[in-house]
């Protein structure tokens, strides 16, 4: 994310001197900045938080019906998790006293915003609403691992792992680039996450579903793939559009300021370029469907719409609204071409989230440097390869420590009656499951 706090992340333009040049230049008085600048990050806060939903629904269409229950069990949990342990570890850790090294501190986070309350508006804005934007943020990773792994995986194991995502993964690579860490003093670039938040949940997500092993018969031993058909196509569309909505939040806020004339344009900028992007990824899946498989497959869209917003997230404002479209549309691409890889290679990606999410954030990362000539893909290429070699080595240990100790996939009986009856002794559509009348 671009922009800073002066009270708060140390990242790559200093709040006082961005509010003094804006009071110099426009007028807006520091106040009415602060006031603006705080409602930015409350406001696009929680559209990413309704993003949270958005991913609980498409992962619950996504599944088979016998699933459902325990993935919005998931999500709910997850960024209820991911708030306490930004809370408790991760905020400090990404942005407390980072100075150009490899993380912050070990502390639990608490706001001061006694300055403005005694008038003194120099911070830019509340530190309580920027805690809020950063945190959202988190559960976004997370949730990112819990639809390549579902239906399979156990429960608390799982959510043992978030808790070591959300409370140490993520702050330490996230304070390399916007908690002024090593790789911004590089020039490393990443607007909004397309590494730093979807490719960390790729990566994290990789690991776990090589250590967890495909879903009960989804392979053949003759390389044949058995389709498992989701639960709920209309789900899974409602839940994209939602992310599809929520992403202007992520990347519109992440501007960090909308206390000058000049930073609402720039905020505007980023919504439409977002949205670009999105549909460039959806016109492109759908004509590479036709084109290889005489038919469109709706799931391998909607991935591309998502494929689309991570290309764009590295990146949103410096694109002119064509290049968004084509930096979404070779996501689109990619998407479809990775799917079919992963099946190959007998890595089973429930809800197909490591191509959307790290394949494309690869992509939009590396692109970043053809329409932002502040950064070099020689500087880009070593980001995403310190980012993703430390996520995945990392969540490699913390998988298999949890394989190794107390296991963490569901017992060969309960996969085939599935894990909502195995896991929580319910189903979500009992009127359909084996209990019906």
């Amino acid at each position: 994310m671009t922009g800073t706090l002066a009270s708060g992340p140390a990242l790559a333009q200093d709040a006082t001197q961005a509010v003094a040049e804006a009071v110099a230049a426009t007028g807006v008085s520091p106040e009415s900045a602060f006031i603006f600048n705080t409602l930015l990050f409350l406001m696009t806060g929680f559209l990413v938080m309704f993003m949270a939903a958005g991913f609980a629904m498409l992962e619950a269409g996504m599944v088979r019906k016998k699933s459902v229950a325990t993935q919005c069990l998931k999500n709910v949990a997850l960024f209820a998790i991911a708030g306490i342990l930004y809370y408790l570890i991760g905020y400090s850790l990404m942005y407390d006293g980072v100075d150009g090294g490899w993380m912050g501190t070990l502390a639990i986070w608490s706001p001061d915003d006694s300055a403005a309350a005694a008038g003194d508006f120099a911070a830019g804005y509340a530190a309580s609403s920027d805690w809020f934007f950063q945190m959202v943020f988190v559960a976004t990773a997370a949730s990112i691992v819990s639809g390549t792994v579902a239906e399979r995986i156990r429960l608390w194991p799982f959510l043992a792992f978030v808790v070591i995502l959300t409370g140490i993964l993520y702050p330490i690579t996230g304070s390399w680039q916007w908690g002024g860490g090593w790789l911004s003093e590089l020039g490393f670039s990443d607007f909004a996450g397309s590494t730093l938040v979807h490719s960390v949940g790729g990566w994290a997500a990789l690991a776990g579903a090589l250590l967890l092993g495909a879903r009960r018969g989804r392979y053949g031993r003759d390389g044949s793939v058995t389709p498992m058909p989701a639960s709920s196509l209309p789900l899974a569309t409602l839940g994209t559009f939602i992310l599809w909505l929520g992403w202007f939040g992520f990347n519109g806020g992440s501007q960090l300021a909308m206390g000058s004339g000049a930073d609402a344009v720039k905020v505007a900028t980023i919504f439409i370029n977002t949205n670009m992007a999105a549909a460039g990824g959806v016109i492109a899946a759908m004509i590479v469907c036709q084109l290889v498989y005489k038919k469109i497959d709706l799931t391998l869209v909607l991935n591309g719409a998502i494929g689309g917003l991570v290309s764009i997230t590295a990146e949103p404002l410096a694109p002119s609204l064509g290049a968004s479209m084509l930096i979404g549309g070779i996501g689109g691409v990619l998407v479809v071409v990775a799917v079919p890889l992963l099946d190959k290679l007998k890595i089973d990606d429930v809800v197909g989230a490591i191509p959307a999410h790290l394949v494309c954030g690869i992509w939009g990362t590396l692109i970043v440097p053809f329409s932002n000539a502040d950064t070099s893909y020689g500087t880009q290429l070593t980001g995403i390869l310190a980012i993703g070699l430390f996520t995945f080595i990392a969540s490699f240990i913390v998988w298999g420590t949890l394989k190794a100790t107390i296991g963490i996939r569901v017992h060969e009986e309960d996969e085939e009656r599935g894990v909502d009856q195995a896991e929580l002794g319910m189903e979500a559509y009992p009127e359909f499951g084996p209990s019906a009348v």
